[in-house]
């Protein structure tokens, strides 16, 4: 089982249960417990700290977004919109204990190569690292901090 960790990110008065031996964190998103894996931490704390200190709003995030990559079906960890419906933003989350290597910067661009969002984030929630496309250009630039929300 899972003991939740603390993170590189700020403390947020997550709902944790625990159930049949197992803990469960409620994700506000989805409005439902899930089963708290290293990830789910990860990705509950961003979910968090971008809506509380970014000001993206609740309403324009979606988790685990479907796409297909060369035939398979993929999920991204959270993707976020702008309000007229065009994607801003994609995170890709992974465990504290996994080090962000280039094969999580692999897989955050294999999934943009099918959604084409410029602003990507990639995190273990102890490493942040942000990144902006520029399409036209065919270049990229890494960001110190990510930029907050704006309409």
């Amino acid at each position: 089982m899972f003991e939740p960790i603390p993170l590189n990110l700020p403390a947020y008065p997550s709902k944790i249960t625990k159930k049949t031996n197992k803990l469960f964190i409620f994700d506000e998103l989805r409005k439902k417990d899930l089963v708290l894996t290293p990830e789910e931490w990860v990705r509950q704390h961003w979910i968090n700290y971008l809506h509380v200190h970014k000001n993206y709003p609740k309403s324009l995030m979606q988790i685990e977004g479907g796409l297909k990559l060369n035939s398979l079906q993929k999920r991204s960890d959270l993707l976020i919109y702008n309000s007229l419906g065009e994607k801003i933003l994609l995170a890709e989350f992974k465990a504290p204990s996994v080090k962000i290597t280039e094969k999580a910067f692999q897989q955050v661009a294999n999934y943009n190569s099918i959604h084409k969002i410029p602003l990507l984030l990639v995190s273990n929630g102890i490493q942040h690292h942000y990144c902006r496309i520029d399409f036209e250009q065919n270049s990229f630039e890494f960001l110190a901090d990510l930029p907050a929300y704006r309409i």
